[in-house]
Formats: structure tokens, sequence, C-alpha cells
């Protein structure tokens, strides 16, 4: 993300339009920035006074916080739920998000869980060959 241009670029580029006479132009190829960038520098300073730039960025709000209980209850019924699943759920109760939405909440909530090994069938998959059989422990009897 690009950074704003110091205020004491700004000033010089805004005096040399307002009181050195200097076209936008100009002061634009003078000063080496873009002309948009000296139009909107001076409207800015015609309009409030100043040249500091407006904020950059800021916080966005999670967008499912207000049915935070909805999706807790959702999980609690159903531990396999999959995202697309509680996404749709949501638009059956009129909450549009996006799939990157449910996905950010459920991760921020810690709801989310990876698969592992574990989980995974009992049986030896077709490809590979199958599982060796579990050794004794010595001394177990």
């Amino acid at each position: 993300m690009a950074r704003a241009l110091s205020n004491d670029l700004r000033e010089r580029v805004v005096w040399a339009v307002e009181e050195g006479g200097m076209s936008r132009r100009g002061a634009a190829a003078h000063f080496g920035v873009g002309v948009s960038t000296v139009i909107s520098w001076v409207r800015r300073y015609r309009e409030t006074g100043s040249v500091a730039p407006a904020k950059i960025g800021g916080y966005k709000p999670v967008l499912l916080a207000a049915h935070r209980d909805f999706v807790h209850a959702r999980f609690a019924d159903q531990p396999e739920l999959t995202l697309r699943g509680l996404q749709r759920d949501l638009a059956e109760c009129g909450v549009k998000v996006s799939y990157g939405a449910v996905w950010a909440f459920v991760h921020g909530e810690g709801l989310s869980f990876k698969k592992n090994r574990a989980g995974q069938r009992t049986r030896a998959p077709r490809r590979r060959p199958a599982a060796a059989p579990v050794a004794e422990v010595p001394g177990a009897d």
C-alpha cells in the first residue's frame, strides 16, 4: 500500500499554484507529481484549509459478529458442518456473506479444525500397501 507524500511537498505544491501563480500542470511537472495529484491537493486546500492527507485504511468490523450465537449453535448441533453449509444456512436467515467472510469469522472464533490421519478410514487405500500389523509390546503379559 502506498504511503502519503509529505506535508512539506504538499504545501510547496499548493503554494506554487495558489500564491506563485503556477498552473497545476506546471507545478506537477516542476515537483514531479501527477497532475491529478496537484488538482486534488489544491481542491483539498480550498475546501478544508489544510493539505494533510486523509486517513488511509482503518478497522473493518466483522460482518458476522451480530450472528455469533447462531454460528456457535449451528456448530454445536452439527460439528461436521462445512463452511459452504454454514454460508447457506446464513443465507436462509437473510444474511448474505461471502465464503471468505465465513471462513475468517469461523477461524477467528476457533471453530475450525484440520483433519488428521487418525480420522481417516481404518482400511488401507487401494493404491498403497496394506498397513503393517501392530507389533506386540514385550513384557505386556
